[in-house]
């Protein structure tokens, strides 16, 4: 499935504080923890947990959220579906960012393991 452009502006547009209380939702739900999911966001962006604070009072949107992040190289492994979409073809950089962070969330609350979440060796 292909993203359209009115697809992609609202993503950009779309606040992270708008969408952090779902993923802890989610994660809660499943039996994850709060710091399990700050730990992820953590890996992809390079915010700690306190930045994670900070640009959720700010309410940024993702554009800024992603702007600002340091996004780990190794992001480019996250693949598979999300939410209709095949995470390694979306070609809008700023939807495939916010989209491995819902695959990253996904991927915790089905219990994967951290290590593989994390796409370490």
């Amino acid at each position: 499935m292909e993203t359209t452009s009115k697809h992609d502006d609202r993503m950009a547009q779309m606040t992270f504080a708008s969408v952090y209380p779902h993923y802890v939702t989610k994660l809660e739900k499943k039996g994850r923890t709060k710091a399990e999911l700050h730990q992820v966001i953590e890996w992809l962006t390079g915010f700690d947990e306190s930045m994670q604070q900070k640009l959720i009072d700010e309410k940024v949107t993702f554009e800024e959220f992603f702007q600002r992040a340091n996004l780990n190289p190794n992001a480019k492994l996250i693949t598979g579906v999300i939410c209709g979409y095949r995470v390694q073809e979306i070609e809008n950089k700023l939807t495939k960012k916010v989209r491995y962070l819902d695959k990253i969330v996904d991927e915790l609350a089905k219990g994967k393991k951290m290590e593989k979440i994390l796409r370490k060796a």
